[in-house]
C-alpha cells in the first residue's frame, strides 16, 4: 500500500459534466445512457443517498464493482480517490474534485480505486449511485464488494 500519494488524475476514474435539462416544470438530467458507457460499466442497479453536512463516505473500495455516481445537488461534496492498483499507470496518484450542485458530475470509479465523499455544504445533500453489481450478489446472498478504509488507525487515505 501507498504510504504517499501524488496530486494527479486516476487512469479509469471518468468525470463527465451532467447537463440540467429546464423547463417550465422544472428540469431533468440524464443519469446514465447506454450509448455512452462501455458494456463493463453497465448499471445493474440503483440507489440514492443522503448524505448530513460535514460527513463523509468511505474510503472505500471494490475488487469488482464499478460506481457511477451522480452528483447533482443539492449541496457539494469533496471527491477523493487514491490509485493503489499495482498494474496502473497512475498508481500513488491522488485526485480530488469537488462535484455537486456547484459542478453536476457523473463519476464512473473503476475496481481498485479507493473513493471517498465528504459532504462540504451547510445543507443535506444526494448522490445516486448506479453500480455494475449487485449489492450483496442476487437476492443479497453473496459476500459484499466492499473493504472499508474508514476506521483503519493510521490510514494513508487522508480526507481534508
Amino acid at each position: 500500500m501507498q504510504e504517499f500519494f501524488r496530486d494527479g488524475d486516476i487512469e479509469g476514474v471518468i468525470l463527465q459534466p451532467l447537463v440540467r435539462r429546464e423547463d417550465e416544470r422544472g428540469w431533468l438530467v440524464e443519469v446514465f445512457r447506454e450509448d455512452e458507457m462501455v458494456e463493463e460499466q453497465m448499471p445493474v442497479m440503483g440507489y440514492l443517498s443522503h448524505t448530513l453536512p460535514g460527513v463523509a463516505r468511505g474510503p472505500h473500495e471494490h475488487r469488482e464493482q464499478t460506481d457511477t455516481f451522480a452528483f447533482l445537488g443539492p449541496g457539494d461534496f469533496k471527491l477523493y480517490c487514491w490509485d493503489v492498483r499495482a498494474d496502473s499507470p497512475t498508481c500513488g496518484n491522488r485526485m480530488t474534485r469537488v462535484v455537486g450542485e456547484s459542478c453536476p458530475q457523473r463519476v464512473i470509479v473503476p475496481p481498485g480505486v479507493i473513493h471517498a465523499y465528504k459532504n462540504i455544504s451547510l445543507v443535506s445533500a444526494l448522490v445516486v449511485n448506479c453500480p455494475n453489481r449487485l449489492y450483496a450478489g442476487p437476492a443479497r446472498k453473496n459476500p459484499v464488494d466492499e473493504i472499508r478504509h474508514e476506521d483503519c488507525e493510521n490510514s494513508p487515505y487522508v480526507l481534508d
